[in-house]
């Protein structure tokens, strides 16, 4: 328990049982918003990426950033936002696609891959974080009002701005959709006027077309050849793809129907579907407006690093065509939309992360507290924020990265899920969605290895505080929740008039009555219990070891005339010692327990413990009871023979 004030105050809002504290964004009874509003919420990732992404996809394809562009949209309209509409109907409760892999992926298996996933989620959100705040600098620097000393300080005003976003997390999140809408409507809106306005230079000036086009077949003569390199360098612009995850994580924001259950709400899909389709819809026009728009307008050496559209192709438009006044207030919008884009992906994993590693047992358990992970999370992007130097370009690799794994997870777990239900056409269509976007996260790991780097360095993390959080939190109690059916409560309530609770630790094996008749005949022999005192068998029936928490049922049995309480659990030892103290607690009477020793090496068998949930069952039950109640008169008794 904390106990110094500022203990207090970083771990305010810890939740000790699993799953009910999900983040910011998903707290019992919290208020839910219309579609169109949590549209707005996902919009800062996604629709901020206009700030940067004409300028990434005009470095990156050239003269062929149109052609690359449109690639893209098809691939957005009829591939992301296809597989991301299946994720909300079938991952509805804001779980995302890494979800439906780990129902798919069973033992530790699936939660190793949830790991791997983490990572690259990690790696999203991070740099999420750290090029929208450079971007948001490079914003500020470039503008013809800002103060002298901007210049050559990118790094230190970036770090202010991800240390300014960490500040306000710290002291709380609130009314974030509220402000989203704002953000997302007056930037919308201010995109739309350059949009029109350029087109009617490019309108007046048909010249710029008949230059542009006339470079780009000196450069590709061959239509077919021009298409195939759009094709080839479209990856590098998979920037324009980010959002997506976060408009299915940010579900449970919805408002549904009146019909609408836990088990099917409808009505909430469906707005998660008008969220979806819709993003995309507008994301699509203004990425192909701003592509054709910035790469006639704007020439090819102003995309260079140092170039005054470097990051900023449509501000540099509204500079240009629009004068300074103008250019200024959409340069403060696009500072705004792209740091509370920051806001958006910390909230994302403030999220995630409690979401998964407590209940896998693999984070320690003030994970589960905001405060503590804002602190850590900022100080990642601060690293992060002085590798790359502040540079847009820089991070765009890991970002795409980032951004088109977790698309590909998406994609094969809606495969699958199809394949699962038996829809082959479905099945056959996102498999092929599946294959465009492997292909497409392969050519953006070789051309730009940063981001595998990245995210293997964030999986690695990952792994390592998994690794030794779950070393460290073996000896825990680990039950969400324990009850006793009537017939179990009948049991242990009629020991405990006869002054004890005698359970006999049994492993489940051939059932016949001459099993539990030795196996009581030797625990009264070896263990001196008297003829006269009646016992209980205690089995554990082995589940998923993988599992750290879990919500126990105790179930009573007569077996051969013996009573049993059975529970499944994938760990035997803590198990044993929950149901121990359960007992404890609602009879008033302290039981104790009987155990054979187990056979094998002591080493071997702690490791069987950790990865299978068995082994030395005896001596670490104790050590669960000793951690777990630290006045020796009320620690359920251990006896070993």
């Amino acid at each position: 328990m904390p106990t110094t004030r500022l203990q207090k105050w970083l771990l305010q809002g810890l939740v000790d049982d699993s799953g009910s504290h999900q983040g910011p964004h998903a707290r019992p009874g919290e208020k839910t918003h219309t579609w169109w509003r949590v549209m707005c919420l996902t919009g800062l990732d996604y629709f901020s990426t206009l700030g940067y992404q004409p300028a990434i996809a005009a470095l990156a394809a050239g003269l062929l950033s149109p052609l690359a562009t449109i690639v893209l949209v098809t691939l957005t309209l009829f591939g992301a936002l296809p597989v991301y509409r299946r994720v909300a109907r079938d991952s509805f409760r804001g779980s995302g696609s890494i979800a439906m892999l780990e129902r798919l992926l069973p033992w530790w298996a699936g939660k190793l891959f949830v790991l791997v996933l983490l990572g690259f989620a990690a790696t999203d959100f991070i740099i999420t974080i750290t090029l929208s705040a450079a971007d948001a600098t490079a914003h500020a620097i470039e503008n013809p009002y800002a103060p002298h000393f901007f210049e050559g300080n990118n790094v230190i005003i970036t770090l202010l701005l991800v240390a300014l976003l960490g500040a306000v997390f710290l002291k709380g999140f609130k009314e974030a959709i509220g402000i989203a809408v704002i953000l997302v409507g007056v930037y919308l809106f201010l995109n739309l006027i350059v949009v029109i306005v350029t087109t009617f230079q490019v309108v007046n000036h048909p010249v710029v077309v008949t230059d542009w086009w006339s470079a780009l077949t000196a450069q590709h003569s061959n239509p077919l050849m021009a298409v195939g390199i759009a094709l080839l360098v479209f990856p590098k612009l998979a920037l324009g793809l980010s959002g997506f995850e976060t408009g299915v994580a940010v579900m449970p924001q919805i408002t549904g129907k009146p019909g609408d259950t836990d088990d099917n709400p409808e009505g909430r899909i469906r707005g998660a579907h008008r969220l979806l389709t819709s993003a995309a819809i507008i994301m699509s026009v203004f990425l192909i407006s701003s592509s054709f728009l910035t790469t006639v307008l704007i020439p090819q050496a102003e995309f260079e690093a140092g170039g005054s559209a470097n990051g900023r192709a449509l501000a540099y438009l509204a500079h240009e065509y629009l004068g300074n006044g103008f250019g200024t207030l959409y340069d403060i919008s696009t500072i705004c939309i792209l740091w509370f884009a920051g806001a958006s992906a910390m909230a994302g994993l403030l999220n995630l992360v409690p979401r998964y590693l407590p209940r896998y047992g693999m984070a320690p358990q003030w994970a589960r507290a905001v405060r503590p992970l804002v602190l850590v999370f900022t100080a990642i992007a601060f690293l992060i924020t002085l590798v790359f130097q502040a540079s847009v370009d820089a991070q765009g690799g890991a970002y795409a990265t980032g951004v088109l794994v977790l698309i590909t997870s998406a994609s094969v777990a809606v495969t699958l899920s199809a394949r699962h239900k038996q829809q082959k056409k479905r099945m056959i269509g996102f498999a092929i969605i599946t294959v465009v976007f492997v292909y497409t996260t392969v050519v953006n790991v070789i051309e730009r290895p940063d981001g595998i780097r990245i995210a293997a360095l964030f999986i690695l993390g990952i792994l390592i505080v998994s690794l030794i959080s779950r070393v460290r939190r073996s000896f825990q109690l680990r039950a969400t929740s324990v009850t006793l059916d009537e017939t179990a409560l009948d049991f242990v309530r009629k020991n405990a008039a006869e002054g004890h609770v005698l359970l006999v630790a049994h492993e489940p094996d051939v059932d016949t009555d001459a099993e539990y008749r030795e196996k009581i005949q030797d625990e009264r022999r070896y263990s001196h219990i008297p003829k006269r005192l009646h016992t209980i068998f205690l089995e554990v029936h082995a589940s998923d070891s993988s599992d750290f928490e879990e919500d126990l049922v105790v179930r009573g049995v007569l077996k051969h005339g013996y009573p049993v309480l059975q529970v499944t659990s994938g760990n035997v030892p803590n198990t044993i010692a929950t149901v121990l103290l359960e007992v404890r607690d609602v009879t008033g009477v302290i039981p104790s327990i009987y155990f054979e020793w187990t056979e094998g090496n002591p080493v071997s068998n702690m490791f069987r413990y950790l990865i299978t949930g068995v082994g030395e069952v005896a001596p670490v039950t104790r050590e669960v009871l000793r951690e777990a109640e630290r006045n020796v008169k009320a620690r359920p008794i251990v006896h070993v023979s």
